[in-house]
């Protein structure tokens, strides 16, 4: 059996969100503009705002994210500690943290593909 992964670095990934993450007024008004609980939206949201790094990232950084959501879905977590420690910009709260963190999954799996693709 695989040991547990952490957690944290899921912060980490998700840290262009939260509002100590303060880069730009042009950032947080893309995320204000989105509503985090509509899949397209949600979606378009990751593409914007993840993607470009996240294929910075080399390959077995990328599987250590996808791993770790992985993970955690399967073994049914609520994803409460990730999120209780983020303070974010989006307008709305998060309805359910599971399908936003298997909504992100799905994004970094596509990202992933698409990486090992144009290598």
């Amino acid at each position: 059996m695989k040991p547990k992964p952490n957690m944290m670095p899921l912060v980490g990934l998700l840290f262009v969100f939260n509002i100590e993450n303060s880069s730009s007024e042009k950032i947080e008004e893309i995320i204000v503009s989105k509503n985090i609980n509509i899949d397209s939206e949600l979606s378009e949201l990751f593409d914007i705002l993840l993607k470009p790094e996240f294929l910075c990232y080399p390959a077995g950084a990328q599987s250590k994210y996808i791993e770790a959501i992985s993970y955690y879905l399967e073994a049914g977590d609520s994803f409460d500690d990730l999120f209780g420690e983020m303070d974010t910009y989006f307008d709305q709260d998060i309805y359910d943290q599971r399908h936003f963190m298997e909504v992100l999954l799905n994004c970094l799996r596509c990202y992933q593909s698409e990486s090992v693709s144009e290598s």
